[in-house]
């Protein structure tokens, strides 16, 4: 990544120089499928950049949905951050453990809720640590900041919406789960969901807008890797994936492109798969 943007994608050198200001909030939004095993918790606890507040993906969501992790009302969304002591006026960084994964979910949440001053770290933890960069298990000084917030509707897609998409075709669907699974050639991995796509959308695994280290490539390979796919930068996009998460890396990719007209499909393949009235393609 060529340029930091507070408001999109900031390095690890960004990061490291900004450390001492008084407004940065630094959270570890880091996430893994259930069937990892993986306490992401527990990691935080055990290391994490000094500083930094844990941004529970599963715990702040809209727990009346029977889907995982959809976005949470603004009301808890507003608590729950008090109580990291993340308010107005802050800049935050999110960060996670496997590079950029689920850290932009969390950037998505912030734009959702209307803050704009929020960056993924690029290369998340393991870049972090990879320089040597120092880390520490204790826990954060959190003061309670007053925090103001407006949800912007337009950046998220409920499946009514998706389907008329799919059918009118007035938005193009792209999707960042694994080749395989969008061709439908594996097994979901979670329990009771159809294998295949949502019809007419486009195939872009989230790994093809990253660099082997974990770093989102430049924007003029995150352009050839959005066109490439099929993407037409001149119209809407909704982003899906297997539960609303690795679709805001395609968000953030667009984004950086200075492509501004995208929502996210918050119910993704998990709510899609489900019903057997929604027609799935396959190949």
């Amino acid at each position: 990544m060529a340029t930091d943007d507070p408001r999109t994608l900031v390095s690890t050198d960004w990061l490291a120089a900004h450390m001492g200001d008084p407004d940065l909030r630094i959270l570890d939004a880091s996430w893994h499928m259930p069937a990892t095993g993986r306490d992401a918790r527990a990691e935080y606890r055990d290391e994490h950049i000094p500083g930094a507040r844990f941004f529970d993906i599963d715990e702040i969501s809209d727990q009346r949905s029977a889907l995982p992790h959809m976005a949470p009302p603004p009301e808890k969304f507003v608590s729950r951050m008090r109580a990291l002591g993340v308010g107005d006026g802050h800049q935050v960084v999110v960060y996670d453990t496997k590079g950029v994964w689920s850290a932009p979910r969390v950037w998505w949440t912030f734009r959702l809720m209307g803050k704009m001053d929020v960056a993924v770290l690029d290369g998340g933890l393991p870049k972090w640590k990879a320089e040597g960069r120092e880390i520490e298990d204790l826990p954060p000084m959190v003061r309670d900041r007053h925090i103001t917030v407006q949800r912007q509707a337009h950046l998220v897609k409920d499946v009514s919406q998706v389907a008329s998409a799919s059918k009118l075709g007035d938005w193009q669907i792209v999707d960042a789960r694994s080749a395989e699974r969008f061709r439908g050639e594996v097994e979901e991995p979670r329990p009771g969901l159809r294998a295949g796509h949502i019809p007419g959308s486009l195939s872009l695994p989230f790994a093809n807008l990253q660099n082997a280290d974990g770093t989102m490539k430049d924007p003029d390979a995150l352009r050839a890797a959005l066109v490439a796919a099929g993407v037409d930068l001149n119209r809407p996009v909704i982003t899906s994936c297997g539960s609303g998460v690795t679709a805001a890396v395609i968000s953030l990719a667009l984004e950086i492109v200075g492509h501004r007209n995208h929502a996210l499909y918050d119910g993704s393949w998990s709510e899609w798969g489900m019903y057997p009235d929604l027609k799935v393609e396959k190949g």
